[in-house]
C-alpha cells in the first residue's frame, strides 16, 4: 500500500509571477551582494544584507521576507517588492509502503513565467543510518539510455541552480529539517530515524544528497556546480561534500572540472564492460568510450581509498550479468579506488528488459567481492510508487509540441 497526497494548493506553491521580481534562491554570495547593490545599497550594507538573507534562506528555510526579524520592516517591504524566495509547487507527494517519498514538483520559467510550467520528480529514501535525497538536474533527459524510464522523456530544459536547490529546500521543509520544523506523520509512515548530518553534532532527516534524479548533471554543469557549492557551504545548508554524490553517465570533458571545482563524490553509470554493449545501453558511450571514461576516472582529482568512485551497474537478465562480465568489470577497474553498486533492474511500462535472478546477482557480486571490491546489492526502494532507480519520469512529456518548442527555445 502507498499513500498519495494531492498538494496542488500548498501555501508555498509557486504561482505565475511578473518578470520584474527575480529569485534570490540559488544566487551565490557575490551574486546576492550584487542584487543588494542593484537596489541601491552601498558595498558595506549590501554585504551585511546578503549575509542575513543567506542565513534566512538556507539555515532557517524562510520563504517570507516578513519573517526576517533582524531586518527593518521598511527594508523587508523593499525586498518583497524586488525579489522572490520561491520554491517549487508541490503537485503531489507519494509515500511508498517502505517509507520512500516521491514528490512531483512544478516550476515556471524564471525568465518568462508565461511559458508552460514544467515538472520533475524528487525522491527521499529513509534508512536507519541516513536519509538520502535524490535530486533532478534537468526536465527530461538527452541520453536515451535504453533501460531507463527517464531516458524515454525528451529533454525540455535545464533546471537553474535555484530550481535544483529548491528541491532540497522543499524536501527539508516537508521533513521538518529546518529550525522549529515538525516532521510529518502521514498514516503512520514517517521517514525513519534521523542520521548524522553535515555538521558536527547535527541531526537531520536529509543527511545525503545524490544527483541521480532526472537528467545528466554534467550537461547542466554550471547550474549543478553552483547549487552543490551552495548546498555544501558551511554557513548554509552545510552538507559535507563527502555526503554529496554527483552521478554521470560519462560526460568525460566535465569529470575533471567537477572534481576540481565542485569536489563532491563521483558515481559513474557504467552498466556494461564492452563498448558494443554500452553503446546500446548508454548511447553516450559512442562519443566517450570506455577507455576515455576510465582514464578520466583514474585521474579524478582527490581520488583515494577514502574518496572512492562508485560505479553503478544495473543487473539485466542475460544482457550484462554473466561471470565473464563480472571478471571483465574487475579487470577494467584495476587500479581505481572503487565501490560497485549492483542495481537490480527496476521494471517500468514498455521496457524490454528483465531483472537478473537473485542467484545470478549473488554470483556476480561474489566474483567482484572476491577480487577485493565492495559490491553491495542495492535494495530496490519505492517500486510501488515508481520512485526506484531508473523509474523517474514527469508529466511534462504530455505538453504539446508547440509548448515544448516554446520551452526549449526560451
Amino acid at each position: 500500500m502507498s499513500i498519495a497526497l494531492n498538494l496542488d494548493h500548498a501555501s508555498n506553491a509557486a504561482r505565475p509571477t511578473t518578470p520584474r521580481r527575480s529569485s534570490l534562491v540559488g544566487l551565490s554570495k557575490p551574486q546576492l551582494r550584487e542584487a543588494m547593490a542593484g537596489i541601491g545599497l552601498d558595498e558595506r550594507e549590501a554585504k551585511m544584507r546578503a549575509s542575513q538573507l543567506w542565513n534566512w534562506i538556507y539555515v532557517n528555510g524562510v520563504t517570507d521576507f516578513e519573517r526576517m526579524s533582524n531586518i527593518q520592516k521598511g527594508f523587508r517591504q523593499t525586498l518583497s517588492d524586488n525579489f522572490l524566495l520561491d520554491r517549487p509547487e508541490i503537485v503531489s507527494e507519494q509515500i511508498s509502503i517502505d517509507g520512500t517519498r516521491k514528490w512531483l514538483f512544478r516550476y515556471r520559467d524564471p525568465k518568462n513565467p508565461n511559458l508552460p510550467p514544467v515538472e520533475i520528480e524528487t525522491v527521499y529514501i529513509p534508512e536507519s543510518d541516513r536519509g538520502t535525497l535524490c535530486v533532478s538536474s534537468q526536465v527530461g533527459c538527452t541520453l536515451t539510455c535504453s533501460f531507463c524510464h527517464t531516458g524515454t522523456q525528451t529533454l525540455v530544459r535545464n533546471l537553474t541552480a535555484g530550481e535544483i536547490l529548491g528541491q532540497i529546500l522543499m524536501a527539508r521543509e516537508r521533513l521538518g529539517d529546518f529550525p522549529g520544523g515538525v516532521r510529518p506523520d502521514d498514516g503512520g509512515l514517517v521517514p525513519g530515524p534521523r542520521g548524522s548530518g553535515g555538521s558536527e553534532g547535527d541531526s537531520r532527516a536529509i543527511t545525503n544528497v545524490v544527483m541521480m534524479g532526472m537528467g545528466e548533471p554534467l550537461y547542466n554543469y554550471d547550474n549543478v556546480k553552483q547549487a552543490l557549492l551552495i548546498a555544501s557551504d558551511e554557513a548554509g545548508i552545510s552538507l559535507s561534500k563527502r555526503r554529496i554524490t554527483l552521478s554521470t553517465s560519462g560526460v568525460v570533458p566535465f569529470i575533471e572540472p567537477a572534481g576540481r571545482e565542485i569536489g563532491t563524490m563521483l558515481a559513474i553509470s557504467l552498466h556494461a564492460v564492452r563498448d558494443d554493449l554500452r553503446d546500446m545501453l548508454v548511447p553516450i558511450n559512442k562519443k566517450y568510450p570506455l577507455n576515455d571514461l576510465l582514464e578520466a576516472c583514474r585521474t579524478y582529482p582527490g581520488l583515494s581509498n577514502a574518496r572512492r568512485i562508485t560505479f553503478e551497474y544495473v543487473m539485466l537478465k542475460d544482457i550484462n550479468d554473466s561471470d565473464a562480465d563480472a571478471r571483465e568489470l574487475v579487470r577494467l577497474l584495476s587500479g581505481i579506488p572503487a565501490k560497485i553498486n549492483l542495481i537490480p533492474f527496476n521494471p517500468w511500462p514498455g521496457t524490454n528488459y528483465d531483472c537478473s535472478s537473485s542467484a545470478r546477482i549473488e554470483r556476480f557480486a561474489d566474483i567482484v567481492n572476491n577480487a577485493g571490491y565492495a559490491s553491495p546489492v542495492r535494495t530496490p526502494r519505492g517500486r510501488d510508487i515508481f520512485a526506484a532507480c531508473g523509474q523517474l519520469k514527469s508529466e511534462t512529456e504530455r505538453l504539446t509540441k508547440r509548448d515544448r518548442d516554446a520551452l526549449t527555445s526560451a
